[in-house]
Formats: C-alpha cells, sequence, structure tokens
C-alpha cells in the first residue's frame, strides 16, 4: 500500500468534520473567539437553523488586516503566549475553528482594529481564501458563515430539523452566556422570535440575574448559594433545592474557568451529592463554576473541549459533594416555591366557577351574621333542625396554645391532623401541611447516620428470634450482605435453604416488623450495585430501615408529638425531603389561599 500526502483541502475537511459537527458547533466557537477579544456584546443571527447562514458581531479588539490574513490559516492563533499547552486562559487556542470553517463554507469576515483607519474584510470560499480588501465597520468583529456544510454535502445528510439544529445553537448560547453575565447576547433567528440576555452586574446578584434569564425565574427563585474554597480551588454560582428537581439534566450548567464542560467526573459528583435527597429519575438543576489554576486541569483532551482532566480529581469531587450537601442541609425545611404553585394549580377549577374580581362575599346569602343572629334555615330551622358540622380532621392542636414564637418558624405551630397523615401547621403568612410518616422517617434516616458515625448502630436482640422464609435467591443475596445489614444493627443468619433467622434489630426503630423489615430489604439488594461504593449500599439499608422505623400513616399525634415534630425537621438537615426524594412538606402563602378562594 502506497503513503501519500493528503491535499490541504482534503486536511481541512478532515479538522472541520472533527471540530464543526453541526452549526451549534460553529456558532460556539464564533462566540468563544468574541468572548476571547474582550466583547462586551455579542449579537448571533441566524438562518435554517445556522444551515443557510451564521452571524455573529462582537464589539471586541478586532483585529489588522495582517492578524486577519493570518486567523483563517490553520493553528494560527493569538491565544498562547509560548508553546505551554497546561497554560491555556481562554476560551479558544487550537487555530482550527476559522479553517476548519472555511473549508466547509463560504466565510466572510470583516473586522476593525482601534489602531485602524478602517476596516478589513476577507473570505474564505471552500478552503479558497482570498484577499484582504477594505470593508466599512465601526468596531469590533463580524463573522458570517453561508451554506455551512456547502462543500462537503454529506455532512448535511446528517444534520437534524432547522428547528432542532435552531435550538442547539440556543442551547450553546444560554451556556456562553451564563458563563459571562457581564457580556450582553442577543440570539435573532430568522424563523422564530429574538432572544435577548442583557449585561448583569458583577458578582453574586449579577449571577442570580442571568440564571433567571437563561432557566427561569424558578431557577432562581429556588437556588442555593455556593461559594467556598478548598486549598487553590474555588466552587461557587447555585444549586438548586432537592425538591426542584427536573425530568433531565437540561438544567446542570457546568464551568471550569469559565469554559461550559459536560464531564462524568463533575456530574458524579452531583449525583452524589444529592444522592439522599432526590429520586433517581430526577435531575438536580444547578449552575457551578469552578476556578483553579490552569495549570491543575486539562482542557485538551477533546476537540470540542466540553471534556476536562483535574490533576487532583479527588478534591474537586470532594469539594462539590460537600459544598452541594452543606448548602442542602442550611437549607432545611424549606422545599420548592414550585409545589406551592402546583397545589394551587391543582384546586384551580375547570370551569369559570371562581367570582371575578370585585366580587363582593357580603352580597353572598351565605355571608357570616353578626354575633346573636342565628342562620335561617326556614321551617326546618324553626323545629330545631341541626346541621351536623363534626369536623373531620382531629382537631386537638388547638387544645393546646402553641408556644409565641412558633408562629414566627419556619413550620409554624400545628393547628389540626388530617386523615391521621397530615398535620397542617399555621405560619404567620400562611399555613404548612406535613406528611407525618415522610418527616418522620427522613429524621429516623438521619438520626441513623449519626449514630453510625459516632459508635455505631446500637442493636436490641429478639427474645424470640424470627424466621423468613424467602426465594432461595433473595436470601443468597441477604446473607452475602449478612456484614453491612450487622453495621446498622440488623443481625441475620442462614437457617437452612431459602430462609433466614433474624436475632437483632436496630434498637432505635423500637418494637419492629422484623420480617417486614428483612423482606423489605431483601426485594431491594436486587437494585442495589454491588460494584456501587460502600457508603451507598450502607445508606440504602438506612433508608429502607428508616421507612419501618418512622411515624405510619393514620397514626394520631398528640399537639405536642405534632409540634415536637415540626421542630425536628427545622433542626434536621435535608428534612425537606423524605429518602426516597419526596418533599415532606408543602407551603401555601395567604396570597396562594386567597387565591384559591378567589381573593386575588
Amino acid at each position: 500500500m502506497v503513503v501519500r500526502q493528503l491535499p490541504e483541502g482534503v486536511v481541512n475537511r478532515i479538522a472541520a468534520g472533527e471540530v464543526i459537527e453541526r452549526p451549534a458547533a460553529a456558532v460556539k466557537e464564533l462566540v468563544e473567539n468574541a468572548l476571547d477579544a474582550g466583547a462586551s456584546r455579542i449579537d448571533v443571527l441566524i438562518e435554517a437553523g445556522g444551515r443557510r447562514l451564521i452571524r455573529v458581531a462582537d464589539d471586541g479588539s478586532g483585529m489588522g488586516r495582517d492578524d486577519l490574513a493570518l486567523c483563517v490559516e490553520r493553528h494560527a492563533t493569538s491565544k498562547l503566549d509560548d508553546e505551554d499547552l497546561l497554560d491555556i486562559r481562554t476560551l479558544g487556542f487550537r487555530g482550527e475553528a476559522l479553517p476548519s470553517i472555511g473549508a466547509v463554507s463560504r466565510l466572510t469576515l470583516t473586522t476593525r482594529h482601534a489602531g485602524e483607519p478602517h476596516a478589513w474584510s476577507l473570505t474564505v470560499d471552500a478552503g479558497r481564501k482570498g484577499e484582504c480588501r477594505p470593508a466599512a465597520l465601526a468596531a469590533g468583529t463580524r463573522v458570517e458563515i453561508a451554506d455551512l456544510f456547502a462543500a462537503t454535502p454529506a455532512r448535511l445528510k446528517f444534520l437534524k430539523s432547522d428547528r432542532a439544529e435552531a435550538t442547539a445553537v440556543a442551547e450553546v448560547l444560554k451556556r456562553l452566556a451564563l458563563a459571562h453575565p457581564t457580556v450582553a447576547f442577543s440570539l435573532a433567528d430568522a424563523d422564530g422570535p429574538t432572544r435577548h440576555f442583557p449585561a448583569q452586574a458583577f458578582g453574586e446578584a449579577g449571577l442570580l440575574a442571568r440564571i433567571g434569564d437563561v432557566a427561569g425565574r424558578d431557577f432562581a427563585e429556588n437556588a442555593l448559594p455556593i461559594d467556598v474554597w478548598r486549598g487553590a480551588v474555588r466552587l461557587f454560582g447555585f444549586a438548586g433545592l432537592p425538591t426542584f428537581g427536573k425530568a433531565t439534566a437540561a438544567s446542570q450548567f457546568l464551568f471550569v474557568n469559565g469554559r461550559p464542560i459536560r464531564d462524568r467526573l463533575v456530574l458524579g459528583a452531583l449525583r452524589g451529592a444529592y444522592a439522599d435527597t432526590m429520586p433517581r429519575d430526577r435531575h438536580p438543576a444547578v449552575a457551578l463554576f469552578l476556578e483553579l489554576d490552569p495549570h491543575e486541569v486539562d482542557v485538551n483532551v477533546h476537540p470540542a473541549k466540553t471534556e476536562v482532566r483535574f490533576r487532583d480529581a479527588a478534591l474537586v469531587r470532594g469539594l462539590i459533594v460537600a459544598a452541594v450537601r452543606e448548602a442542602i442541609a442550611a437549607a432545611s425545611p424549606a422545599t420548592a416555591t414550585t409545589i406551592g404553585a402546583a397545589t394551587v394549580a391543582a384546586f384551580r377549577p375547570a370551569g369559570p366557577s371562581v367570582p371575578a374580581r370585585g366580587w363582593d362575599w357580603r352580597a353572598s346569602p351565605s355571608r357570616p351574621l353578626p354575633p346573636g343572629v342565628r342562620q335561617g334555615f326556614g321551617e326546618a330551622d324553626q323545629a330545631g333542625f341541626a346541621l351536623d358540622l363534626a369536623p373531620s380532621a382531629d382537631a386537638r392542636a388547638g387544645e393546646g396554645a402553641p408556644a409565641d414564637d412558633d408562629l414566627d418558624r419556619p413550620l409554624g405551630a400545628a393547628r389540626a391532623q388530617v386523615h391521621g397523615t397530615y398535620i397542617l401547621s399555621q405560619t404567620r403568612n400562611g399555613l404548612v401541611i406535613v406528611d407525618q410518616h415522610a418527616a418522620h422517617e427522613r429524621l429516623v434516616y438521619e438520626r441513623l447516620k449519626r449514630q453510625m458515625a459516632a459508635t455505631g448502630i446500637a442493636r436490641q436482640a429478639l427474645l424470640i428470634p424470627v424466621v423468613v422464609e424467602l426465594d432461595p435467591t433473595d436470601a443468597a443475596r441477604l446473607l452475602d450482605r449478612a456484614a453491612d445489614l450487622a453495621a446498622f444493627g440488623l443481625v441475620v443468619e442462614g437457617f437452612g435453604p431459602g430462609a433466614v433467622v433474624v436475632r437483632e434489630t436496630p434498637a432505635m426503630l423500637g418494637e419492629v416488623d422484623a420480617e417486614a423489615l428483612t423482606r423489605d430489604i431483601a426485594e431491594h439488594l436486587a437494585e442495589w450495585d454491588s460494584t456501587g461504593p460502600l457508603e451507598q449500599r450502607l445508606m440504602a439499608v438506612a433508608a429502607t430501615m428508616a421507612c419501618h422505623g418512622s411515624v405510619r400513616a393514620g397514626r394520631l399525634l398528640r399537639p405536642a408529638e405534632m409540634n415536637a415534630l415540626l421542630r425536628e425537621m427545622e433542626a434536621t438537615p435535608g428534612s425537606a425531603q423524605c429518602n426516597h426524594g419526596r418533599p415532606t412538606s408543602v407551603t401555601l402563602s395567604l396570597a396562594d389561599v386567597e387565591r384559591l378562594f378567589g381573593r386575588r
């Protein structure tokens, strides 16, 4: 086989396939160039999802004639002061973007440097470079890409619909806008509306405002601030409440030194941080930024520069997990504001039964009458007719006056228990509905973890050991984890084929149904990853035990018990959600309640 040198045009098209796989990738490269040029405003225009036209204009430093002529040559860059590829302080540095784009499209650059009397323009058509010509432009740079992939028609077949490509462009711009909140962005689509991201002030408030612009006001309202250091590594930004979980990972915005990334190490750290507080099928919403010395992270491991490699991966992972967990713990017992809004929406009638605003309740025939005046019920009332107004809720909480400051606490003062399951609590500005089983389940779980870390779980021996018949496979799996179970106070031994005997249970759980607990753990063992970390497996055991040791639905609580539960929830990290990630309480403001009754 004969070895030959590929023509330059073919080399450029191969490079384009690595760097520019779709219009969104071209937009990313051009916007990053604008940011590296110090732009304070960047405007993007696309047609046909970017396939027909992409235009990126900025007010950055621009280029002179000589730099313009050189910037479309392969591996020509202004972003490396020397040859140290571990000292990357810009978003772009490979020098491949512009020549790669020019190889597969008609690329036109118009730019003006402050030191030039006028602007210069250059066109590259399917790899053929033209001459620099004088042009008109006030300042900065304007880049136009016409007919992307016209020089490689096969690539066009792999593009998705114009709408899908436009969505991908918007996603790229959103992430870059979030990474640089002090820069103004706009995205205009010839087939759709224009979206603006106005420049924000430097600092936490500006970042939170940009999060609201990019990810929505709900994200900003349910975000927990984070700003911590570990050694020379800083992690800052916002992490969403666990009860603000999303169905997909689209609301996870992660950055390293201002560069948007999708790194497996960081994503794994996020899963670990939310593991105790969020269901497996939900994803946290976060906007987190890592800042560290460029020598401590390699951004040159992938052509798209979305993956990175950390020199001290354990430090970065530990920082993310610890910081997010501490933020969640500090926010307890707060739950997402969207839960209250969803509750109000669930009660909203489908038809026009809510009276219009301005309706005067005093005109109602059912209005309350002054003291001493009886409500008339015609002849039935005169005959001594009495309505059965016995409440279905256990309102014993009203028998005891709450402490003076209970109404000012996050979960307020207990007023009633409904259906033996839900506690109704009053605050100064609304009411709270608490799921007593879910809440106590979290409290027991946290006690188990604390006791395990401090002294180990205390056991109580059963007077009569309990024999549990199981499927032989489940029994074998249970006995394989006997050591893990014993660490949490559940001692099981083999008792013939397909059976185990329970000799001890966790003392903290009190009188527990040992057979039901063992069967429940056996059923869940098949779902636990045997290759996962030991801590994760132990926490799964603790979560199952907590469910069996918690106050069950249907149990009537005394007023003091209800208020004690609320106070412990306020003092317990993670109490806003149970071990399965479901919210333990729903908060309704007084305004929410008034909306239910058409007063707002």
